[in-house]
């Protein structure tokens, strides 16, 4: 008897129809074959399925088993396959009955009937609700995250004897309810406040914009400045994800199987810190698989390059394309995918290699050779990628003998500069509604002068700046770009003379 099932390939964030055809021949010498191009943990799935249907307290067929996986020019990558191969066989073998048309089965099996986590369960849900498929049968760990999509019926299965139940009409299981995202985002937890910061309120400043516009930003300063610190005190100021946001980043961490099991979505926005000696593939994506790296999985969310000098000039020129573009595209042999890759740079650097160079108190001992050397590792293309440069000096030693807490109650907290990094991104959101756009920072250079029109004054502010100091066109947007993000700070619909000079401070400074 010969039986269809459909199930899912996932390559890159798109969902492919895979027809899961299963043959069982009264004729021929008993075997199982799978063909259709399958990959080796494909190939494997032969045994798990055969132990998981005879564990469940089936009878597995003694016969000439061959599943087609079609079509059949794509590789059938992941252990997804397992269930939908399973329930082919149950009802070729007239175990199950027939008539499993508009459902999709998706899953790994254990040895014992269990249905396994499996990533790219969100991906599955979304493809079926765009192919108008009623129902989908996934992994009960993973079946939250599938629940977010309104419009599909989502079947958590738990063992493949209890799925077998429901399609005979036994025992039926319950689909779940859908998810409303909104109903639960909240914000980052955050290793330090911005507030337990001593002094820098320039740096405080400058990471305000930043956040509230999702501009790039360096900060350049001697060891022990406080660089690495004010980065990771950046996620208490970020704002949290938006529904929309929420499920482009899910997105990517269901396909990469970093979405834990019995989660629904990603709550709170990405800050990866990937160390210097990360490689090529493992910051932009790729691999045998094509795999998302480092720069997706902080899409709309911070991505952290402390010491940045120290990564190699291949790894740090390869974020040049993705910092303009917010996208990725990884070519390999066996497919062509593209990540969205929109995220916040954020990048720690000493101003030469010992660190000491412009200390108050501590003598450079670096050649000029070294210091010009040094200095070069990180290419003009790239700074002028970056929006906001700032020096982060030494701290005064007598701020840090504050036992009083006097410093602490004169900065602000966290909470506060979040408050109003919100009410700036509410405005934003209202500026860009209708368009794919989050913040300032994704603007093109239509909306730009759409929605940074300048004064006379402003104007003449903006073309002496980029004449004395010879900046790019690049640069001349960007400078708009931060202007109007400062602007949106102070609740000012127009850009002022005080806004680009204070984006033109962050700029110019290197």
């Amino acid at each position: 008897m010969l039986a269809r099932i459909e199930s899912v390939a996932n390559v890159g964030l798109k969902g492919v129809l895979v027809e899961v055809e299963v043959d069982v021949a009264e004729r021929g010498f008993p075997g199982f074959n799978i063909v259709g191009l399958p990959g080796k943990s494909v190939e494997e799935s032969k045994e798990r399925v055969r132990t998981a249907i005879i564990n469940s307290g089936f009878e597995f067929p003694n016969k000439k088993i061959t599943v087609n996986l079609a079509p059949a020019d794509l590789v059938k990558e992941g252990s997804c396959y397992d269930l939908p191969i399973a329930v082919g066989i149950l009802i070729a073998a007239e175990i199950v009955g027939p008539g499993r048309e508009k459902e999709i089965f998706f899953g790994e099996l254990s040895l014992n009937g269990a249905v396994r986590h499996t990533k790219g369960v969100l991906l599955v849900s979304i493809f079926a609700r765009e192919n108008n498929i009623q129902s989908v049968f996934v992994p009960i760990d993973s079946a939250k995250e599938a629940a977010v999509i309104n419009g599909v019926d989502v079947y958590p299965v738990n063992t493949l004897g209890e799925l077998a139940l429901h399609l005979n009409g036994t025992r039926c299981i319950n689909k779940l309810e859908t998810i409303e995202i909104k109903s639960f985002s909240k914000s980052c937890s955050s290793d330090f406040d911005f507030i337990e910061i001593v002094g820098q309120e320039v740096a405080k400043r400058a990471l305000t914009i930043a956040a509230a516009g999702g501009h790039n930003i360096i900060m350049v300063g001697p060891p022990g400045s406080g660089k690495t610190m004010l980065a990771r005190a950046l996620p208490s100021i970020l704002p949290p994800l938006t529904s929309k946001e929420a499920l482009e980043v899910t997105r990517i961490y269901s396909v990469s199987g970093l979405l834990p099991a019995g989660e629904a979505f990603v709550r709170t926005r990405p800050f990866r810190s990937p160390h210097h000696s990360t490689s090529l593939v493992g910051l932009i994506g790729g691999g045998s698989r094509a795999e998302p790296g480092e720069i997706s999985l902080s899409h709309l969310g911070v991505l952290f390059m402390d010491e940045l000098p120290e990564f190699p000039r291949s790894v740090m020129e390869s974020i040049r394309q993705p910092m303009e573009d917010g996208k990725i595209v990884v070519s390999r042999a066996i497919a062509r995918v593209e990540y969205p890759a929109n995220f916040m740079l954020v990048a720690s650097a000493n101003p030469c290699p010992c660190g000491y160079l412009g200390h108050p108190k501590i003598e450079c001992k670096c050649g000029i050779y070294q210091i010009e050397k040094y200095g070069r590792r990180i290419s003009g293309p790239i700074w002028d990628r970056i929006d906001i440069r700032i020096t982060v000096p030494a701290v005064d030693p007598e701020k840090l003998r504050d036992t009083t807490g006097l410093l602490m109650q004169i900065g602000k907290s966290s909470q506060d500069i979040r408050e109003s990094v919100i009410k700036s991104r509410n405005i934003q959101n209202l500026r860009f509604e209708g368009l794919n756009l989050y913040t300032n920072s994704q603007m093109q250079n239509k909306e730009v002068k759409k929605y940074c029109s300048l004064g006379v004054e402003e104007s003449h502010l903006l073309k002496t700046a980029v004449e004395k100091y010879n900046l790019s066109a690049r640069s001349y947007f960007r400078i708009l770009k931060v202007s109007r993000t400062i602007a949106d700070l102070e609740g000012i619909s127009d850009i002022c003379s005080r806004h680009i000079a204070e984006a033109l401070q962050y700029r110019v400074s290197k």
